[in-house]
């Protein structure tokens, strides 16, 4: 858990001002960056330490705990991991990727709440319809949307994990696939998702009036081929939950992948991964007030959902399932602190210098209240 040299919070302390300035920015946004930009810093407050052993002396400050901070997701991560292992069914799971044409990027934009709403209700009622035509079962989905590419930009997908097994109607568990080795034709996939999304699409345009503003966008919608992609089955609930663990709280771009900021010239420097050429690791430089923009993008609406379970996954169904228990090492009355330790092998207490002491409080650090032009508006 060591600092990363340069950090999301750099450049917006560096060119948050400028970018606000030059772009609409909406309150839920501003206030986002805001959250990032004073994380870990002595606006929120901490607590002074000392090391029993070797009196070594730090200062921790307080986390923002705002999910599109990349520095307060390692514990989520950790926590939701040993949460959702009560939630998850013991068999094969093909992970399918839900993807849209970029050219309704600019609908997207209009109103991201409807469309992600939308996406995710495209999604479901095109699983769920395969589900009961091809096996006559409820099946189910756990539901991941993520809206970015690797260079930030726009591109709104979602990732479903769904089990080989669906109820029938006598309540039991039944196959759905074959041999685990297929689900569903992705060309299909593709067509009722792609009629599914465009109804609402147009439903919603209509009542707001703008659908004669967007036509041409509509109509070359129809046009483009839509692509669903089905990934290699997992074997097992272990592997599910682990896959899950390390891509559920991703946010946009992390610190690591931030290798410089010029301040000079307004640039910023980061790895992304090409997938046109066998995924490798290349760095790529962009104006600062873009990167801003872009990140912006992958603010989600406040309040906004962004993980859920469908089927036979969610609640509803949870009195005619026995889903998969991992042996839980959870403690009663376990603190945070501890509960991390366990989960990750990392603990916070141990002094970093001596690596023997226990950092103990000594001192509480109030809130600072910042001046009004500390703030973005």
């Amino acid at each position: 858990m060591g600092q990363n040299k340069y950090e999301i919070a750099d450049v917006i302390n560096l060119f948050g001002n400028e970018f606000i300035k030059k772009h609409k920015v909406n309150a839920w946004q501003s206030r986002t960056l805001n959250a990032l930009k004073i994380c870990r810093t002595a606006a929120l407050g901490g607590h002074k330490e000392e090391c029993s052993g070797c009196g070594y002396i730090r200062y921790n400050y307080n986390s923002c705990k705002n999910r599109h901070c990349p520095k307060c997701q390692t514990s989520k991560q950790a926590f939701w991991v040993e949460d959702i292992s009560e939630k998850i069914i013991d068999t094969k799971y093909f992970h399918i990727v839900f993807t849209v044409p970029d050219i309704l990027n600019q609908i997207c934009l209009l109103n991201s709440s409807f469309f992600y709403n939308a996406m995710f209700k495209s999604v479901w009622h095109t699983l769920q319809t395969f589900g009961y035509t091809k096996h006559a079962v409820e099946s189910g989905a756990v539901a991941v949307l993520h809206t970015w590419g690797q260079n930030l930009s726009l591109h709104p997908h979602i990732h479903c994990l769904v089990p080989t097994l669906g109820l029938g109607f006598n309540d039991k568990l039944k196959k759905i696939s074959k041999n685990g080795k297929y689900l569903y034709s992705v060309i299909q996939l593709s067509l009722t998702f792609k009629a599914a999304l465009m109804k609402s699409i147009k439903k919603e345009l209509s009542k707001t009036k703008q659908l004669s503003l967007y036509q041409n966008i509509i109509d070359g919608a129809y046009a483009k081929k839509w692509v669903v992609f089905s990934k290699p089955s997992f074997n097992n609930a272990l592997k599910v939950i682990k896959y899950l663990g390390q891509y559920i709280h991703k946010v946009a771009i992390n610190n690591k992948r931030i290798v410089n900021i010029d301040k000079k010239d307004k640039k910023v420097t980061f790895f992304y991964k090409d997938y046109r050429n066998n995924s490798k690791i290349k760095p790529t430089t962009m104006d600062a007030i873009e990167f801003l923009r872009r990140f912006c993008m992958h603010i989600l609406p406040k309040r906004f959902v962004k993980i859920r379970y469908y089927g036979i996954l969610s609640n509803r169904f949870s009195d005619k399932i026995v889903f998969y228990k991992k042996a839980s090492g959870k403690i009663e009355g376990e603190t945070v602190v501890e509960r991390l330790r366990r989960l990750t092998g990392f603990d916070i207490c141990k002094c970093p210098k001596c690596k023997k002491g226990k950092m103990k409080t000594v001192e509480e650090i109030p809130k600072i209240r910042l001046p009004v032009k500390d703030f973005l508006f």
